[in-house]
């Protein structure tokens, strides 16, 4: 059985002050421990003090993006060693928001996902399809092809993970059919397996994309859904909690 994992993306939001949400979420989790494994992955400005409201709870510490590099010259960059220094335990690598952005490929994600093991820390490497790829019926190809570009072989003895995020969907208020969904979890399990192996049957395979607390237990109840990916509602203690009861 894979645990399942919620992990939080707060994006390019939160200031000091929004540490008091993680604290709440951390407040309730020693209360009732949940069935999930929970992380939340700040900005970077808040990491070293998202770390120190989280310590004494199990909640994870994520990084939401890492260069391949370990140190160097790259200005306004991050590495994994960083995150990890920090406090980080895992890194979302590929995320559409860098790809679309900030022109990321499936082998630039591939080293990102190489950078976080070499650190120690888990990468969670995402996959997704446009609106048009999804309307042309090109899904199942589309994130079949990125796992195989973006995982980087010899993750067997490795923590790591896939979050699915269809890109038409990420904060639209909409969400893919519950059959499109289990469609394409499992797809990618067979995309996993076939790329990395016996690890590929037990790395997580996280949703996102719109979840909320509405819809957590339809989602993270289908087949080959390990957890979620949670972007506006993890910014907020209340609707992450609910999510996160879900499980």
């Amino acid at each position: 059985m894979i645990r399942p994992l919620i992990a939080g993306n707060w994006k390019m939001n939160g200031l000091g002050c929004d540490l008091r949400e993680a604290r709440a979420v951390a407040a309730s989790l020693k209360q009732a421990e949940a069935a999930a494994r929970v992380a939340i992955c700040p900005p970077a400005t808040l990491l070293a003090r998202m770390s120190d409201a989280l310590a004494g709870s199990s909640i994870l510490l994520g990084g939401q993006d890492c260069h391949a590099e370990a140190s160097g010259a790259f200005t306004g960059d991050i590495s994994a060693e960083m995150l990890a220094d920090a406090g980080a335990r895992l890194v979302i690598v590929g995320h559409s928001e860098r790809r679309a952005g900030h022109g990321e490929t499936d082998a630039m994600v591939a080293a990102k996902a190489a950078a976080a093991r070499r650190a120690g820390l888990e990468s969670m490497i995402c996959v997704g399809e446009s609106r048009a790829q999804h309307d042309a019926g090109q899904t199942i190809e589309v994130i079949c092809r990125q796992v195989a570009g973006s995982v980087p072989p010899d993750m067997a003895e490795h923590s790591f993970g896939l979050a699915y995020e269809p890109i038409w969907a990420i904060g639209a208020g909409t969400t893919p059919t519950l059959d499109e969904i289990v469609t394409a979890h499992a797809a990618l399990r067979e995309a996993l397996i076939a790329c990395a192996g016996p690890a590929g049957r037990t790395a997580p395979i996280l949703y996102g994309g719109s979840v909320k607390p509405d819809n957590a237990a339809q989602i993270l109840g289908l087949p080959e859904v390990s957890g979620a990916l949670v972007g506006g509602a993890s910014l907020k203690a209340a609707d992450f909690l609910a999510i996160i009861r879900a499980v």
